[in-house]
């Protein structure tokens, strides 16, 4: 009877160790600055790892659509070319009297006599600078596309700058699944013993096992999400620019923002591609005008003939204007004022959303900035120290087992949720990027 007695105070001896060693970890980290995410795992041999700016310049060199977009610029130079030609000149020629029903009427002398032959050029001459207005409205709508291209390079940025963020918390939560999961796993191994020992009743044992599933639960889910959002964001890349088996790389950290709402509003009306795209509009409808003002303006069509007719050479030379009585293209210059006016108004509203994307964009920040303050004052810190209180009391004997495992669960609860707040804050300060046009925040 004596034997059992010695392995159960043998096993009560290892416990009580484990349990002082703990005890020392918990201390220090209570006295401890609020933690932070843990840093992306080291670089696998062979591994491509990539930060947020490789991933935005391969996303701008690599991504289709954007390439796609950008042959827009070079169709509307294109388009330049073909406003700028001239008229082609026509080439005139007719031979009359010729006597095909009495072909034995030909002869070099009836050719030279009777006969007669024209040759002529005709050429059209453009009155009122139409060439150098279609010239000038094709040049700006060069600059409205290369504007909208820059606006597409602006939402792809934002875009790869957001997955990129998801497949952070991705790796983050897969971290933090993996370190739970290995951390619990020794309170596995601990109540195995206990139970073997009698310390504990079969039904709690099973508990501790049961909620051993859900830590390796979350770490398949995580494993997915990752996997899911690498993937995401290699098609924003461009599959050709980076290996199938890369990673990201790069903090995933509170950075703070220090800029001021009328700053931010007055470098987004100056860098917005869009807004500019727009202003860009009100240049292309006055152009238009002028456009259709000038063919308003009647053309000369203008030609020299020779003709050879009777053994006698002439010239003669000939001009046709038509009479502008019914159509002036009036109506075409009324509509093109109108537009003007059109995009008149739609460059107020652009100016409109852009500030009212800074703002919005701004207040979110703001926002996320208070969350993540309020888990690092603290309940990060009170999340941990509540579990591991627990852990320690119930393997001395002094906890429930349902008081521990569901301090487990708010520990867990408590860093994905501060992981999730994280990632919800770096997504507003890129969305706040892309609000202001630029990646360098003044």
């Amino acid at each position: 009877m004596r034997l059992p007695h010695a392995r159960f105070a043998i096993l009560t001896f290892v416990v009580c160790l484990a349990s002082a060693a703990n005890a020392t970890t918990t201390l220090a980290q209570a006295t401890s600055p609020a933690p932070t995410p843990p840093a992306a795992p080291s670089s696998v041999q062979g591994l491509v790892k990539i930060t947020l700016d490789d991933a935005i310049q391969m996303a701008l060199a690599h991504n289709h659509t954007l390439l796609a977009a950008r042959t827009t610029i070079q169709q509307s130079e294109a388009q330049e070319t073909t406003a700028n030609l001239r008229p082609n000149p026509v080439l005139l020629g007719d031979t009359q009297f010729l006597p095909i029903f009495e072909p034995d009427q030909f002869s070099s002398a009836y050719m030279n006599d009777s006969a007669q032959f024209d040759l002529g050029l005709s050429y059209l001459f453009e009155r009122g600078k139409k060439r150098q207005h279609r010239l000038q409205a094709a040049k700006d709508q060069t600059d409205i596309a290369r504007s909208q291209v820059a606006d597409n390079e602006r939402s792809l940025s934002f875009q790869v700058a957001s997955q990129f963020v998801s497949a952070q918390l991705a790796e983050s939560a897969l971290d933090l699944a993996m370190q739970n999961m290995n951390s619990f796993q020794k309170s596995v191994d601990i109540g195995k013993e206990r139970y073997r020992a009698g310390d504990i009743s079969d039904d709690d044992y099973l508990k501790i096992k049961l909620q051993l599933l859900q830590f390796q639960t979350d770490a398949s889910q995580a494993r997915l999400a990752k996997v899911q959002a690498l993937s995401d964001l290699r098609r924003l890349l461009g599959y050709e620019s980076v290996s199938a088996d890369y990673d990201v790389a790069g903090p995933f950290d509170y950075q703070p923002v220090n800029a001021h709402l009328e700053d931010l509003q007055a470098k987004a009306l100056a860098t917005r591609s869009d807004l500019r795209a727009a202003q860009q509009g009100v240049t292309a409808a006055n152009s238009q005008h002028e456009l259709a003002k000038a063919n308003g303006k009647q053309d000369i069509t203008a030609q020299a003939s020779y003709t050879h007719t009777a053994d006698l050479s002439t010239a003669s030379l000939f001009g046709q204007i038509q009479i502008p009585i019914f159509n002036r293209n009036q109506g075409e210059i009324a509509r093109t004022g109108f537009a003007i006016t059109q995009a008149q108004e739609q460059e107020k509203a652009a100016s409109e959303q852009v500030l009212n994307d800074v703002r919005d964009a701004y207040e979110g920040l703001r926002t996320n900035d208070e969350i993540i303050q309020l888990y690092r004052s603290g309940y990060l810190d009170d999340a941990q120290q509540d579990r591991d209180i627990s852990e320690y009391s119930y393997k001395r004997g002094a906890a429930s087992l349902l008081g521990y495992l569901d301090a487990e669960r708010s520990y867990r609860a408590t860093e994905l949720a501060y992981r999730q707040a994280l990632a919800a804050y770096l997504l507003a300060v890129e969305q706040l990027r892309q609000a202001v046009g630029t990646r360098i925040l003044p």
